[in-house]
């Protein structure tokens, strides 16, 4: 019987390219025989309609880019904001679970989960 020396320790699910170019973790596209199946599953997870043109704008990609904590969920939600009267956009909210409060920037972090490096001290 064989046996693996090797293990693999990589996501589940590596993430795929946009149809905007970025990659996403939770964009998922289906081409396997001709099928052109596609679909951005955080909005699926939260009962929102996508199309392929919410991807140019969508904050996800560089949030998950610049932040990879895993306590933090993200709420988004596809709306119109006062700045973009006529285009519809995903707006993205971040909430951390260890701490049970809102994340202020997404991109930075609720700031309890992972420390600050040590700081440096110059002696004169």
């Amino acid at each position: 019987m064989p046996v693996c020396l090797f293990t693999c320790h990589l996501p589940l699910s590596l993430p795929l390219k946009t149809p905007a170019g970025r990659e996403c973790p939770h964009f998922y596209g289906n081409y396997f025989r001709g099928r052109n199946e596609e679909e951005c599953r955080l909005l699926a997870l939260h009962n929102q309609t996508w199309y392929p043109d919410l991807c140019k704008t969508c904050p996800v990609p560089d949030v998950m880019r610049a932040n990879s904590c895993q306590h933090m969920k993200l709420n988004v939600v596809v709306g119109r904001s006062i700045a973009t009267l006529f285009q519809k956009r995903v707006q993205a909210n971040a909430f951390c679970e260890k701490v049970k409060r809102n994340v202020p920037e997404p991109q930075v972090g609720c700031g309890e989960c992972h420390a600050l490096p040590f700081k440096f001290e110059i002696k004169e």
